[in-house]
C-alpha cells in the first residue's frame, strides 16, 4: 500500500491512462479525486473506481481550476492525464484549433500547478503527460509535438524551481486508449497494426502500463526531473 493514507488528484480521470492511474492509485490505499470535463464520464468511472472523489473542471479553464482547489486541503500527488491529439498541416485549418493543443498540455498544466502546489505536502509531487511526438513528430500533426514537448521540457525546469516537490512526465507512445476511437474509427484496428508492425515490442502500450510508470514516479522520492518512455521503443524506429 505504497500511497497509504496519500491524497492523488488526477486531472482527466474519467478514461484511458487517468482512469487507471486513479485506479492503481486507489488499490495502493490513497485517497483519489478525479477530475474532468464530462460529468456523466465522472459518474461512470466513480462507479467503477468505488469511493472517489470527482469533480467537474476544465484544465484550459483557470477560474475553474481555482475554485478547484480551493475545496482541497491538502495533496499529495497530482497527475495531469489531460490533452489530446491534434492534427493538421501548418498552413491549413483554424489557428485556434491548433491552439488548444498547447493550451490543453502548457497553459492547462501551469493553471493546475499553480493552484495546486501551495497544498502539496513534504514529499509530494506531480506528474506530467507528454507524448512520443515529442521525439518523434509526423507531419500533418506539428502542434502535438509541440504541446508534449513543452510539457515535458516544463518538468524539468519546474524540478528546480518547486523542489522539494517533485516533477516528473511520463511519455506515452501510442496506447490503446478511447482517444483513438474517435480519431480513427472503425479503421483503429488497422492503424494499430501498421503501428505494432514497426516498433520493437510488436505490442502497443497499455493504459494500465502507462499508469503504472505514473505511480512509480509518484512513490520513488529520489526521481525528479525525469521523463519515462512507454512506447516500446518507437522512437528508435
Amino acid at each position: 500500500m505504497l500511497l497509504e493514507r496519500k491524497h492523488v488528484v488526477v486531472i482527466g480521470g474519467s478514461q484511458g491512462i487517468g482512469y487507471q492511474t486513479a485506479r492503481l492509485a486507489r488499490q495502493s490505499g490513497a485517497e483519489v479525486t478525479i477530475v474532468g470535463r464530462s460529468l456523466s464520464k465522472l459518474d461512470e468511472a466513480s462507479e467503477r473506481l468505488g469511493k472517489v472523489h470527482t469533480a467537474v473542471a476544465d484544465i484550459t479553464d483557470e477560474a475553474a481550476i481555482n475554485r478547484l482547489f480551493t475545496t482541497i486541503e491538502q495533496i499529495d500527488h497530482v497527475y495531469i492525464a489531460a490533452g489530446s491529439f491534434i492534427g493538421g498541416q501548418i498552413l491549413e485549418g483554424s489557428v485556434e484549433q491548433f491552439r488548444t493543443a498547447i493550451e490543453s498540455r502548457l497553459w492547462g498544466s501551469v493553471y493546475v500547478i499553480r493552484a495546486a502546489v501551495p497544498k502539496i505536502v513534504s514529499g509530494g509531487s506531480v506528474t506530467l503527460t507528454g507524448g512520443l511526438s515529442t521525439e518523434r513528430p509526423v507531419p500533418g500533426a506539428w502542434v502535438t509535438a509541440v504541446a508534449t514537448a513543452a510539457a515535458e521540457q516544463l518538468s524539468r525546469a519546474l524540478a528546480l524551481e518547486l523542489a522539494p516537490i517533485r516533477v516528473n512526465a511520463v511519455s506515452p507512445g501510442w496506447t490503446d486508449t478511447p482517444m483513438w476511437d474517435a480519431i480513427f474509427g472503425e479503421s483503429k484496428p488497422q492503424a494499430f497494426q501498421e503501428v505494432t508492425s514497426k516498433i520493437p515490442t510488436r505490442r502497443l502500450a497499455t493504459a494500465e502500463e502507462v499508469a503504472s510508470s505514473v505511480i512509480f514516479l509518484m512513490t520513488n522520492p529520489s526521481i525528479t526531473g525525469e521523463v519515462i518512455h512507454i512506447d516500446g521503443g518507437h522512437r528508435y524506429v
